[in-house]
């Protein structure tokens, strides 16, 4: 039976360190992405970070900490509204792009916040990455990005992430035709995995209403709840 990801909402945050319009290589892989997410009725939203006046920080708004602007309370509007966020980024000396870098550390300001369960506020909702670049970098970016996505609350399905990179040296990006980038099956292949293995772990976080609290509440633990846990004694 094919399964129904009509009511999930994915936002593919592109952390480029190119302004709009200026061709972003790493969008296009993502529109790969994206593009599949569409055809399965999933409600899509791009974001261009470089485009925003995103603040340093890990405060909500970053403007109350002294700073004259940060449209970071804007974009988590977006943020908070997705089921699946999808990070892009190019690869600079072997690491995710800085931009990359900030995004976290505006999503590590959030997750301090509760759900209703008492839960870090990103439990039940699901992450993934998508890196381009040329010579080396692929995984490392991904593990450094599936770790924080993680650490902070995100679940990751299997194969959540997915690239393509040239030779080494200067030369063709993935969206220049001579690069031939867009018929490499193993990019194909990967990034196609990565999307439905997206759906269906959040089409699943959401029917079952995210994580059953046992076990995980903040608000419980605080409350002096410790289940089963005990120091053991050591002789």
């Amino acid at each position: 039976m094919k399964p129904d990801f009509t009511n999930l909402k994915a936002l593919y945050i592109n952390c480029t360190l190119k302004k709009t319009p200026r061709i972003s290589h790493t969008q296009g892989l993502m529109n790969l992405s994206a593009n599949i997410m569409k055809k399965e009725g999933v409600d899509v939203e791009h974001i261009r970070f470089v485009d925003h006046n995103v603040a340093f920080g890990v405060y909500h708004d970053m403007t109350e900490q002294g700073v004259s602007q940060d449209e970071w309370p804007e974009l988590w509007k977006k943020v908070d509204a997705a089921d699946i966020l999808i990070i892009g980024s190019p690869i600079w000396l072997g690491e995710k792009s800085s931009v990359a870098t900030l995004l976290i550390e505006r999503l590590y300001g959030e997750s301090g916040r509760r759900n209703e369960e008492g839960q870090y506020y990103f439990y039940g909702k699901a992450g993934g990455c998508l890196i381009t670049g040329n010579e080396d970098g692929v995984k490392h970016c991904s593990m450094s990005i599936l770790y924080a996505l993680q650490h902070i609350g995100y679940s990751i399905p299997p194969q959540a992430d997915a690239g393509w990179i040239g030779e080494v040296g200067p030369g063709p990006s993935y969206l220049d035709e001579e690069s031939d980038a867009r018929n490499n099956d193993f990019t194909n292949r990967n990034t196609t995995f990565m999307t439905y293995n997206l759906l269906h772990l959040a089409s699943m976080l959401k029917k079952n209403n995210g994580y059953y609290s046992y076990g995980n509440s903040r608000g419980d633990w605080d409350d002096g709840s410790r289940w089963n846990f005990e120091n053991p004694e050591y002789r």
